[in-house]
């Protein structure tokens, strides 16, 4: 009858809506493994290893939380500390606790800034011309101006690059390096086939806001 077949069907779309449901989680989960996995994210687009303005030159390098330097750890804290502390006011101390824990976690990923002096740079050259690799040594002799930590999960069913942090020193603010580093990590977003670039800002964050608001 009619509608013995009508109930056929509805009992094969709810037996097939979870099936495909689970298949849809298992590609998610595939596709957040395999960007965890890629060793350095930075590789895939040289033309962003440096950047160049005004005779104003810093170097991109590559580095994973739990693998960072405790010279470079520290860095991080001491910046962050310096940015946000403000910002957050009386809820700075709890955190704080938060942030250093995120910071070293085994999936947390980061994109250094760093500046190098001549000499250092000169050197580098010369190892690479002999075939020596001399690239994302975590700035081993080079300044820090500042890092972005993001991480790949999944938000409403959805892969994403989550910007935990972008964090840069007074110095290189409103140099359009801001922007520059918001377009790897579309880029980055990209190549490993999420689904948007997230990140949270607090709304009394007014120049963090504009930032944002700015790259549309």
């Amino acid at each position: 009858s009619r509608h013995s077949r009508l109930a056929s069907r509805m009992e094969l779309a709810e037996a097939v809506a979870p099936s495909s449901i689970l298949v849809r989680k298992k590609a998610i989960k595939e596709l957040i493994r395999k960007a965890v996995a890629e060793k350095d994210h930075l590789a895939h687009f040289p033309d962003f290893h440096k950047y160049e303005r005004s005779g104003f030159s810093i170097y991109l390098e590559s580095g994973h939380g739990n693998q960072l330097p405790v010279p470079t750890r520290k860095y991080i804290q001491n910046l962050l500390k310096a940015n946000m502390k403000g910002t957050y006011g009386s809820e700075w101390p709890s955190e704080e606790k938060i942030k250093r824990r995120e910071m070293v976690a085994p999936e947390a990923r980061y994109i250094l800034i760093c500046q190098y002096a001549d000499s250092d740079i000169a050197k580098c050259f010369m190892k690479q011309d002999s075939g020596v690799e001399c690239a994302h040594v975590t700035c081993r002799g080079g300044r820090l101006l500042g890092f972005v930590h993001y991480r790949f999960v999944v938000e409403e069913d959805v892969p994403v690059l989550y910007v935990y942090e972008l964090q840069l020193e007074s110095s290189v603010q409103g140099k359009g390096l801001g922007k520059f580093l918001m377009q790897l990590i579309e880029l980055i977003a990209c190549k490993s086939q999420m689904g948007a670039v997230m990140l949270t800002v607090q709304k009394s964050n007014t120049d963090a806001m504009a930032f944002y608001n700015n790259l549309g």
